[in-house]
């Protein structure tokens, strides 16, 4: 696997338990690097996308990826600040 460039993975508009599990998985089986992670596509910014990209960090600090969460809306942004995991799970500027 070519590690020179960044793993992408993209979070779907309503991620379920099931497909967050499939993409940690995928990030457990990736040699440790950089990762982007897509928000762009998730429609509500509730506590259920909050879970998402939790989870998500979670897995890849695990497995020593350096992870950063790209094209997050204004909403999913302020309940990130809320919660005080903008910075915790990388949050990349707008």
């Amino acid at each position: 696997m070519d590690t020179s460039q960044p793993l992408v993975v993209t979070l779907p508009a309503r991620p379920t338990r099931d497909e967050v599990a499939l993409l940690c998985a995928e990030l457990g089986a990736a040699p440790p690097g950089d990762v982007v992670c897509e928000v762009g596509a998730l429609t509500h910014a509730d506590l259920s996308a909050v879970d998402a990209l939790a989870r998500l960090g979670l897995a890849a600090g695990r497995r020593g990826h350096r992870i950063r969460f790209h094209g997050a809306g204004p909403e999913l942004r302020a309940l990130l600040r809320l919660t005080g995991l903008d910075e915790t799970l990388g949050l990349q500027p707008d």
